[in-house]
């Protein structure tokens, strides 16, 4: 009998983590990493006691969010570490790193964070870090990347383009593509080929009303 009792028990417990993944995974895209636990509870529809129950504390449930995510971006690396062309491999990687961020915000504070108390984000991290890296070996040696940039500025730019994202997205959420062009032309070698920027700027009207959209987020 005990056990026919414990069965629903497990099946809630696997709901309910769910849920509040799911909450959670809305929450830190929409607003980024600084919404609480009590906040996903409300968005998961559980009381914040399920989720203590399920993660100790903030760090698990980031942990949990973003562990595909940067298993994603690990499987980014190795497939441009495949790609024959080094220079394309690293426009791909950081395509694909700012693609993802452009629609998460909290994939942009856990980049930027530290990896204290995730520790699969962090294993994750320590594949990707090496394979970046790789990236950059690999372009420099082929002339196309110029001699004195190293994989750290990847990630600068991937910061930049992110701060570019949150500015720009509620009046034009694809111009990030431009600005990324811009960047990636700054670390090319010297006189090699640059291709057309691909989107057009912000209008004067959409910078205006982007600079009204921050104002109001800081009051």
């Amino acid at each position: 009998m005990s056990t026919a009792m414990e069965r629903p028990l497990r099946a809630d417990a696997a709901r309910n983590r769910r849920l509040i993944i799911d909450a959670a995974r809305e929450l830190y895209a929409e607003e980024g990493i600084d919404v609480t636990l009590d906040d996903v509870a409300r968005r998961a529809g559980v009381g914040v006691g399920t989720v203590y129950r399920r993660f100790a504390n903030k760090e698990e449930l980031i942990d949990g969010v973003f562990q595909q995510n940067f298993a994603d971006m690990a499987a980014a690396t190795e497939a441009s570490l495949a790609n024959p062309d080094p220079w394309d491999a690293l426009v791909t990687f950081a395509e694909f790193a700012c693609g993802r961020m452009s629609v998460n915000r909290g994939l942009k504070d856990v980049l930027n964070g530290t990896d204290e108390g995730c520790e699969q984000v962090a294993s994750q991290r320590s594949i990707i870090e090496p394979a970046v890296e790789e990236i950059f070996r690999r372009a420099r040696d082929a002339g196309m990347l110029r001699p004195d940039a190293v994989s750290t500025d990847l990630f600068g730019l991937i910061f930049m383009v992110g701060a570019v994202t949150e500015f720009a997205q509620p009046v034009n959420p694809t111009v990030w593509r431009r600005f990324l062009s811009v960047m990636l032309d700054g670390l090319r070698a010297e006189g090699k080929h640059r291709d057309p920027l691909p989107l057009p700027p912000l209008t004067p009207d959409e910078l205006h009303e982007a600079k009204l959209i921050l104002k109001s987020r800081k009051r």
